[in-house]
């Protein structure tokens, strides 16, 4: 077969995300989906709005539809219709992420009885017919009559939008479900909801069918329980799949048992019979130990405050490792992950900042001659868990992540500044440590600023300044351009010529680059090969990073299927990860997926990426097959590696994203960070899993 090419990417969209989840070893690595699919690379392109119907509307303003589109045409959406015909409004989207949100809006229902002071404990449980139930043990929703709506406030809640006890009636003084829209929103959503409020000494039930109730709240008996029970069953026509993840659940489920000190949240898995309380009366000082866990800790005495300023409730715990070199602060407002900050974060940085230069010139730790340390300097190796709880959050969205309320800033900041400068002063020791730190962070990062500028400055230069391993493609148009990060002149060389040079740039890497999760920056940019692909790359590093200047909107790391393909394509990962974060998150980087057997009968020739899918085209085949077992890319002709590989018609792509940072950050460190007796534990713990292992 010849090089059949017929890309067209001038309409190339990105192909659907790839949920990182999973966790073995080898040359599986354990952020990457294998659930793949092939990219489609060849949409028809939207056409353009006609004359015509601009005419037409202008018509249709005057009282005419000549086209056939006026006032009939316009729908008006009732109920919980709106949530139907567009969930991912409501709950970001319909894969798993937006199919477990469900199941946190209605944890989030029974957290804020527990914030109200009425709620000490939650059991979640995933049942065996794929529905999830929970239960608190709060005062129970309302079951009398509202008063305009005419009907049981529980029907209302659970069918009207925007209808709930959070919007300043007195029933919450502090909550996350700002919009009232959780429970009618898992409502409408699920192909069955079951009800029962236990309140007044009753058992109040009531059912639904995809948002309609299925009768009115009956009472079912006498009890002495008090609280809610919400059972669902997701609705198979709106989410392509319906199976709840343990682990997901139970990530989400730690972290609030972190934030609400005191409260018991039970994870029970009824088809396994297995159960999990989580439960700290730490708090989020339990939270902070947790993310230190096997590090190397700076501070040995854990810094905690927790203190109400004009009724917003602050709690701050922060300690610092040098086990890595990264800042691991995690910012919540009510319960709700912050993960673009605000102005709590922002308070806490300057105040942190403030704070800790003031205390180094008092204990003469800084001269005065002496340049302040800047905020990457104080937040080298800082691991802090920062929770704001207040009246009126105002949040960017229905996805909260980002606090607006500006008053909180000034908030945060006075009380860390206080309190932080304390600590210092009563722990002397784990105070000059915090310091000296600080210090060493500030001139590696003025090592690094230098290293920085030469490297920057080659990044700018016209690409016949670029690297000289780089071969380069002639589109100039970075959207429609990719680039191959190889391993080894030897499969550099058989991409090179195997590729589409119109579009498709080759870089092949001498080596295993420098492991970053053990380096500062200065280290880093002294590494020849990440040199070399930050300059291919042309968006920069570090503080004067800028995306706008990516010279390839599709980076594929392409490495060899096996031990040593897979260290490199990890810290390659790592690499990303640490130091080019944003072009993950914004979907530009992907993994090649070259095959692992080429299957041969005659004049036909097949390949298999894995033992399973070998096996079952032998079977298929039939026969005497010769089977060759590619041990590295360099193995491949130019028309192989291209046919298998490299050919956007026919190759399969997985896109690097993240679903939870806080998972990505702790399995990085454990693989690549320096203390061996993590990462000893990790590949025990799934040395079962391992798949693709060439030894």
């Amino acid at each position: 077969m010849s090089h059949g090419r017929h890309h067209v990417p001038c309409h190339t969209p990105r192909p659907p995300a790839v949920l990182v989840r999973g966790t073995a070893t080898g040359a599986h690595h354990p952020l990457i989906d294998d659930s793949a699919r092939p990219e489609d690379l060849t949409p028809t392109p939207p056409a353009a709005p006609s004359s015509a119907g601009v005419a037409g509307r202008s018509a249709a303003s005057a009282g005419h539809t000549q086209d056939g589109y006026g006032a009939a045409q316009i729908q008006v959406l009732e109920g919980l219709d709106p949530v139907r015909r567009r969930p991912g409004m409501y709950i970001g989207s319909t894969d798993t992420r937006g199919l477990h949100h469900l199941v946190y809006e209605i944890v989030d229902n029974s957290i804020d009885e527990a914030l109200a002071g009425y709620c000490d404990q939650i059991v979640v449980t995933l049942h065996a017919d794929s529905s999830v139930s929970v239960l608190d043990n709060g005062r129970g929703i309302p079951v009398d009559m509202h008063p305009t709506e005419k009907r049981s406030a529980l029907e209302v809640v659970l069918t009207k939008l925007h209808a709930g006890g959070k919007f300043g009636g007195g029933g919450y003084k502090v909550s996350g479900g700002l919009h009232g829209v959780g429970l009618s929103v898992v409502n409408a959503l699920s192909e069955r909801l079951d009800v029962e409020v236990y309140k007044d000494g009753r058992a109040h039930v009531q059912s639904y069918v995809r948002g309609v109730p299925q009768g009115p709240v009956a009472v079912a008996g006498h009890t002495d329980r008090h609280g809610t029970l919400v059972r669902f069953w997701a609705d198979p026509q709106i989410f392509p799949e319906i199976s709840f993840s343990w682990e997901t659940v139970a990530t989400r489920l730690r972290e609030l048992a972190f934030l609400n000190k005191g409260i018991a949240i039970v994870l029970r898995n009824e088809a396994e019979e297995t159960a999990h309380t989580f439960y700290f009366e730490g708090g989020i000082q339990a939270f902070v130990k947790h993310l230190n866990a096997g590090r190397n800790v700076v501070n040995q005495k854990l810094f905690y405050v927790e203190r109400e300023i004009d009724t917003t409730m602050i709690e701050i715990a922060l300690q610092y490792q040098n086990t890595t070199f990264t800042e691991h602060v995690l910012a919540y407002a009510n319960n709700i992950h912050t993960e673009e900050g605000g102005s709590h974060v922002t308070g806490f940085r300057s105040a942190l900042t403030a704070t800790l230069n003031k205390y180094a010139r008092k204990a003469s730790l800084l001269k005065d001659n002496d340049a302040n340390l800047s905020g990457d300097d104080v937040r080298d190796g800082l691991t802090a868990v920062l929770s704001v709880k207040l009246q009126e959050p105002q949040f960017e969205g229905q996805t909260k992540t980002k606090l607006g309320n500006s008053e909180v800033a000034g908030q945060v900041s006075a009380v860390l500044s206080d309190s932080l400068m304390q600590f210092l002063e009563e722990n002397p020791g784990d105070a000059r440590r915090i310091v000296e730190q600080s210090l060493t962070a500030a001139r590696a990062r003025h090592a690094a600023a230098r290293a920085r500028e030469l490297v920057q400055r080659k990044s700018l230069l016209e690409s016949a300044t670029l690297p000289g391993k780089l071969a380069d493609c002639s589109e100039r148009d970075p959207a429609l351009c990719e680039i191959f990060i190889v391993e080894g002149d030897s499969a550099g060389g058989t991409a090179k010529a195997g590729r589409e040079r119109r579009f498709q740039a080759i870089l092949p890497l001498r080596g295993k680059i420098l492991n970053v999760e053990k380096a500062r920056a200065d280290k880093i940019l002294a590494n020849e090969e990440i040199k070399n692909l930050i300059t291919a790359l042309g968006v920069g590093f570090g503080e004067n990073m800028n995306t706008e200047r990516l010279r390839y909107h599709r980076i594929v790391l392409m490495v060899d299927a096996d031990v040593d393909g897979s260290h490199i394509r990890t810290l390659l990962l790592t690499f990303f990860w640490r130091h080019l974060q944003p072009l993950i998150k914004a979907g530009n980087v992907f993994l090649a997926q070259p095959p692992l057997y080429a299957l041969r009968k005659g004049k036909t020739v097949e390949y298999a990426y894995s033992d399973a899918e070998r096996d079952t085209k032998m079977k298929a085949i039939g026969g005497k097959i010769e089977v060759q077992r590619y041990k590295g890319l360099g193995e491949m002709n130019a028309v192989q590696l291209w046919e298998t590989t490299m050919d956007p018609e026919t190759r399969v792509l997985l896109r690097v994203d993240v679903e939870d940072t806080l998972k990505a950050d702790d399995i990085f460190d454990r693989l690549m960070g320096s203390d061996v007796a993590p990462r000893k534990r990790f590949i025990q713990t799934h040395a079962k899993s391992v798949r693709n292992l060439d030894i």
